[in-house]
């Protein structure tokens, strides 16, 4: 069953379903499931037990390194020179949808790097992927933030307030 035949049998529970206090409760839960399936269909599909697509990428190597920054300061760029990773790169934003991994071979160890899609203002309440890119961030080892020195103080913040 999909999300919108799921959508369309709360829907018809929920107008079949007399409402008093007794239940007030039932109601409730199915308008939270509505809720749910409502912001599945606006977030981007992944496929069931895709592993290593879009945000869920397994963790492999010795260590984990995220590439977070602002859209467009050069983190493609950055990886596809680094690993032998092909990250695509365009002068227009958000060119990186989703987390690309790379690995770094370095004194025999493997660390694996993650392109993240750029991180703007209100990014933890999810603009921008901006959730996505968080959680991602916080399962690395270490975190580089990448800034464009070019661009001044139109990138100064308080790196707290990304999170």
């Amino acid at each position: 069953m999909g999300i919108l035949e799921k959508i369309g049998e709360i829907e018809r529970e929920i107008s079949r379903t007399q409402k008093n206090k007794a239940t007030e409760y039932h109601l409730g839960l199915l308008k939270a499931k509505l809720a749910k399936y409502r912001a599945q269909l606006l977030e981007p599909s992944k496929a069931a037990g895709a592993k290593g697509e879009g945000f869920d990428v397994m963790k492999s190597g010795d260590a984990r390194v995220a590439l977070i920054g602002f859209p467009s300061v050069g983190k493609s760029t950055f990886l596809s020179l680094m690993t032998a990773t092909a990250s695509e790169a365009a002068s227009y934003e958000f060119t990186t949808l989703t987390c690309i991994p790379g690995v770094i071979e370095y004194n025999g160890a493997n660390i694996q790097l993650l392109d993240l899609p750029g991180i703007i203002e209100g990014a933890s309440q999810g603009k921008g992927r901006g959730r996505q890119v968080i959680a991602v961030a916080r399962t690395a080892d270490v975190v580089i933030m990448m800034l464009d020195a070019t661009k001044g103080d139109v990138q100064r913040c308080d790196p707290a307030q990304l999170y």
